[in-house]
């Protein structure tokens, strides 16, 4: 492990971004595979691929014409292979579907004398087979939470488009920031305030692996993730589940856990969005070869945001990808590098105006992080899999911050180091096994906090060294007692290492060890022989996130690991080809953490909670579109004093939907989300915020070109709570509710696509 207690310079960064550089540029074959049609006919070819990227054999592959009266039909080869030869030119709905897995389906343009690569990738496994699924050149895929979802981005709204924050909106789950800039933006589920990330997960699903994104013993948080690094174009979905209840996710993974899945190939293009304010420019190149999944991406973006204190925003990011297989092994290397700089505005009185949109306009933040993931995935045999898998990070933060009582400084650099196997064996369809070891390091060095003096300089409050250990063995047992009951059932031990050493004050130190033992268990009732039955599925376990031995002021250290216990019920059902789903859970924590101190900047400990939630769903998809709705109500109270916990939202609505066959050739999506009233410290109640998102979009000359319209209508505050301000003309500070006023925009975007194989959609 590179675990260091001097600060490096940018060499280590330059190294390493240079090194995933060259090793993603040496393994890109440059061969092309285009084909040349008449001039009267049109040619469509591609493959299809699994979650995981792999080729998958034997997949049914239709194509459908738009009266739907002829459909053309094949099968993909042992490389996943497809092609339609001589096809008339006009629009398509291309299908693909295979045993286990649920269909897919995409719109496709074809022009006379035109050859098309439209490739395929399958999301998400079939319902009824929540088996771990093992098959001759395929990576297992576990999904022992049934209430897991897929957001695809080619069928879904961008959360942001060319501005900071979560490449894809995902239904249900508000994002906030609670700064405006760069800051990172984290997401909010029913009852759960998750401001600083201490009870949701994130990860970058690569190949088979899932790697962490979540910082503990952040300088800003505790378990801060940031996925503004991302390049929205190379992300082809976002799956979410409960947390709790995969013996794969562990640190932070409590109330909700969100893994971030990178594309196999990115068509080459280059997409420039903006507006009046900002401006992004982002572009990719892959092989022309489509047997190679590889891609390179670069974006470059500058901002000023939409309130009066101008943000000079500058994004700086390096995506890469390479995924590589040799005969039994199915190698995939990831590489990222950022670099983001903000003024922002900071959080202001809900209530009255204040000049300039800010309460102090030294308020920045500055970020850095370079990451490096291998994983290999290795078929032993048709019924063995071994996954293998490292990856190392750096990251930097300078916060600057006034919340009400001075200007403070929050600020760290860290490198993390570790890596993950896990082996996977299936006896056959009654029962899989899966046995793994996740081993991570985190080396947090100046993790200062400092306060600005009258004269403006910063003076220390806190300052600390750390040293994180995390070591995590875990197995599962997945199989089905009945073709009517599946079971899945894990234990995870959890063995966590802390040393802390306080620069300050030195008696203040300490190291310490502790563990955890984590059942997780999923059972699920298959009715769905009968068309009167629904799906049943009972989850239950219990969950864990890492303290921060920073927990205000004093010098009691606190517990290093909060564990907690977590249960849901998924009743499912199909009617009227709309997918209706109704989720209740139920979650207890021993402690939570979820906002900082405006006094002393760390973590405030809000006691032990209790959050109760009820979900309702619908979807329905068909070749035109999709609609989708949400309803969610929940309570989280403190279980000693039965007071609510401040900031988390208790009532969300929403409501999506998207055209793909409009007049004039035109698509669009819609997104409206209505955020109620959340109770707020001291009594307060924060206000409802509501947004409105929409994009409209065409493709010209034969898809080479798009363009588009995307819009925000909104009002309200995001990162609402309740900080002490004394402003200017006041006679003395007072409690008031704050927060960053949300702002209306339109933007436009345009996207060029380079090569013979245009139109594949980003």
């Amino acid at each position: 492990m590179c675990l260091r207690r001097s600060h490096p310079n940018s060499t280590v960064q330059c190294a390493l971004l240079a090194l995933t550089l060259i090793t993603v540029f040496y393994l890109f074959p440059s061969t092309s595979l285009a084909k040349e049609p008449s001039a009267a006919t049109a040619d469509l070819f591609g493959f299809v691929a699994d979650p995981q990227g792999a080729a998958v054999a034997d997949a049914s592959v239709a194509l459908f014409p738009a009266n739907r009266q002829v459909a053309l039909a094949t099968t993909t080869d042992p490389q996943g292979r497809f092609d339609f030869h001589v096809v008339v030119p006009g629009t398509y709905r291309l299908t693909a579907a295979a045993p286990g897995f649920i269909a897919v389906s995409v719109n496709v343009d074809l022009m006379a004398g035109e050859s098309v690569q439209r490739d395929v990738q399958f999301l998400q496994l079939a319902s009824q087979t929540q088996q771990v699924k093992v098959v001759a050149s395929e990576p297992a895929a576990l999904t022992p939470d049934p209430s897991q979802r897929i957001v695809v981005h080619d069928e879904a709204l961008e959360a942001n488009p060319g501005r900071p924050g979560a490449p894809i909106s995902i239904p249900g789950l508000p994002i906030e920031t609670a700064s405006g800039g760069i800051k990172a933006p984290q997401y909010f589920a029913p009852g759960v305030a998750g401001d600083h990330g201490e009870p949701i997960a994130q990860f970058f699903q690569v190949g088979d692996f899932l790697f962490p994104n979540n910082l503990p013993a952040n300088a800003h948080g505790n378990g801060y993730a940031d996925p503004n690094p991302l390049i929205s174009q190379g992300i082809g979905a976002v799956q979410v589940d409960g947390g709790a209840f995969n013996v794969r996710e562990g640190n932070h993974a409590v109330n909700l856990a969100a893994a971030y899945l990178p594309r196999p190939r990115v068509e080459p293009f280059s997409n420039l969005t903006g507006d009046y304010r900002d401006i992004d420019f982002a572009t990719a190149w892959s092989p022309s070869n489509p047997n190679t999944n590889a891609w390179i991406g670069i974006e470059a973006a500058y901002g000023n945001g939409y309130l009066n204190r101008l943000e000079h925003r500058r994004q700086f990011k390096l995506n890469a990808y390479r995924s590589i297989k040799v005969g039994r092994h199915d190698l995939t290397l990831f590489g990222i590098g950022y670099y983001g700089f903000s003024d922002i505005p900071g959080l202001v009185p809900r209530d009255v105006s204040v000049p300039g949109d800010t309460i102090d306009p030294r308020q920045s933040d500055r970020t850095h992080t370079a990451i490096f993931v291998a994983t290999d995935s290795w078929q032993i045999t048709e019924r063995q899999q071994l996954q293998l898998s490292v990856f190392f990070r750096t990251y930097s933060l300078q916060l600057r911050s006034n919340f009400g009582d001075g200007l403070i400084q929050q600020s760290e650099f860290r490198t993390v180091a570790g890596g993950s196997t896990a082996y996977l064996y299936k006896f056959g369809p009654k029962i899989s096994v899966l046995a793994g070891f996740d081993l991570r390091g985190d080396a947090p060095r100046g993790l200062d906090l400092r306060r600005a003096d009258a004269a403006g300089q910063f003076q220390p409050v806190a300052s600390n060294d750390l040293t994180l250990g995390f070591a995590a063995p875990y197995v599962s047992l997945d199989g089905e007692l009945t073709r009517y009951f599946h079971y899945d059932l894990g234990l995870r031990r959890e063995e966590i290492f802390f040393d802390n050493l306080d620069n300050i004050s030195f008696t203040s130190s300490f190291n310490r060890q502790a563990g955890l033992t984590l059942p997780k268990g999923t059972l699920t009732l298959l009715l769905s022989a009968s068309s009167f039955w629904p799906r049943v599925s009972f989850s239950f376990g219990e969950a864990f996130h890492s303290n921060d031995p920073r927990i205000g002021q004093g010098n009691a250290s606190g517990a290093i690991l909060i564990p907690s216990h977590a249960s849901q019920l998924l009743v499912q059902k199909e009617i009227v080809k709309t997918d209706f789903r109704i989720t209740l859970a139920r979650v207890t924590n021993d402690q939570e953490l979820a906002k900082i101190d405006p006094d002393t900047g760390l973590q405030q400990d809000l006691g032990p909670s209790i959050i109760r939630s009820v979900t309702v769903s619908a979807r329905r998809s068909s070749s035109f579109g999709y609609v989708q709705g949400s309803f969610a109500r929940a309570t989280a109270v403190n279980r000693l004093t039965g007071t609510d916990i401040p900031e988390a939202p208790r009532l969300i609505w929403e409501l999506v939907g998207g055209a793909n066959r409009l007049p004039l050739r035109f698509r669009a999506r819609s997104e409206f989300e209505y955020v109620g009233r959340k109770p707020l410290d001291s009594g307060f109640t924060g206000s409802p915020v509501r947004e409105i998102r929409g994009a409209l979009f065409r493709s010209f000359q034969e898809g080479r070109f798009d363009a588009g319209v995307n819009f925000l209508l909104a009002r309200g505050f995001t990162g609402q709570t309740v900080e002490t301000l004394h402003l200017a003309g006041e006679p003395a500070a007072f409690p008031r509710v704050v927060g960053v006023r949300v702002k209306s925009y339109v933007g436009l975007s345009f996207t060029y696509h380079f090569g013979p194989n245009r139109g594949s959609s980003l």
